[in-house]
């Protein structure tokens, strides 16, 4: 599904890529070059208003472009189109159409027949990333690691409590290790009240409860695999709700940073994942997470160390050097578009299942392994 630890470009080869927008999302990835030009250089960035354009030029200190054509005279290794939901899929089929490179913002497309249409346009063209990068924050990163070194047996359930809709499912997805194919799902939506401090807009100065959505679900995959998905609007952003996952396999869980599991026939024992955090007490390191250990041997280790970088900082770090390595000839697909088509294609079921209060079951899409074997098989005959 995707790595758990990616190394920092070298110095001589800071990996260089367009944006398209000048939204909050594109500065992230100018902050991103700034802090760490070393490993990440802006080719440019697409505005279409002038004014607009003067003022990213001057504030981010990146060269701005009035068109698409112009940015790809630039020569970035690839593209990240920061445009609205409904212009995500038309944006990335047109840059892919022509050979271009492309890391897409989630979701994709908008809406199912959307990701349809972007899949039949340039799902087979190899071309197309997409920003998850969720499995690729630190300690969830840490937490995949010692799933993969199969310390806890085989995953048979993972429960979120995080972030929402198509993240939590590429968590979900990510934790059981399952494919792309059907999957069940049985959402509801309670409302109760919960006092709302702080939001994107900064804190309200108001401890007033008020009405709030808390959406529960349950993924079925099959094979006894499943996944239960529990959101509570604002959950990122509000202090007083916190964020839980647990990972249950045949030998053991992961609950938080708690490993539990059997050794031998008598003897479960626990350990857990421990943070070095740079900058505590006396320590004059300057303020960084430097590595995340599990039973004494490093599971995550701070590819951009010096760059002050917050956890989702050094998570969507990763994965923009994974997309250069990939871009390269260097490295593996960080996260294809398949994947990501699966994860808002699940996040959509989710929501029609609230709506209509039943069980919903997605079906087999272009990006579906299932499909892929149809075809194949189709061919052989």
């Amino acid at each position: 599904m995707t790595s758990t630890q990616t190394s920092t470009p070298s110095a001589r080869t800071p990996v260089r890529f367009g944006l398209i927008g000048t939204g909050w999302r594109s500065e992230f990835f100018a902050r991103l070059a700034r802090q760490a030009p070393e490993a990440f250089a802006v080719a440019g960035v697409v505005s279409r208003r002038p004014e607009r354009a003067a003022e990213v030029a001057r504030d981010w200190g990146v060269p701005t472009f009035a068109t698409e054509e112009e940015l790809l005279a630039a020569d970035p290794e690839f593209v990240i189109p920061c445009v609205p939901w409904g212009e995500m899929g038309p944006t990335t089929a047109r840059l892919a159409g022509a050979g271009v490179r492309v890391l897409a913002e989630t979701p994709p497309a908008a809406d199912l027949e959307g990701l349809r249409t972007l899949w039949s346009a340039v799902g087979e063209s190899g071309l197309v990333q997409v920003a998850e990068q969720y499995l690729l924050m630190p300690q969830h990163a840490a937490r995949l690691a010692v799933v993969r070194d199969g310390v806890i047996g085989d995953v048979s359930s993972v429960q979120v409590s995080s972030t929402h809709l198509y993240h939590a499912v590429s968590m979900i997805r990510g934790f059981l290790g399952v494919g792309r194919g059907p999957v069940t799902v049985h959402a509801q939506s309670f409302t109760a009240p919960l006092a709302n401090p702080l939001s994107p807009a900064g804190w309200s100065g108001s401890d007033a409860p008020e009405p709030t959505a808390t959406t529960l679900a349950t993924l079925d995959f099959g094979d006894g695999r499943t996944g239960l998905y529990d959101f509570t609007d604002n959950q990122w952003w509000n202090p007083l709700r916190a964020r839980r996952i647990v990972v249950r396999g045949s030998r053991g869980e992961i609950v938080d940073e708690k490993v539990t599991r059997l050794v031998d026939p008598w003897t479960p024992v626990e350990s857990s994942l421990v943070r070095r955090q740079a900058g505590l007490d006396l320590n004059l390191e300057g303020v960084d997470l430097q590595h995340v250990s599990f039973d004494g041997r490093v599971v995550w280790r701070n590819a951009f160390a010096g760059a002050r970088f917050s956890e989702d900082d050094l998570a969507v770090a990763d994965l923009l050097a994974a997309t250069g390595a990939w871009a390269r000839g260097e490295g593996p697909a960080p996260y294809p578009l398949a994947e990501a088509c699966e994860d808002h294609q699940i996040s959509l079921a989710l929501g029609e299942s609230i709506r209509t209060g039943t069980s919903v079951t997605t079906g087999i899409e272009g990006w579906s392994d299932a499909a892929g074997t149809a075809a194949a098989d189709g061919a052989a005959a």
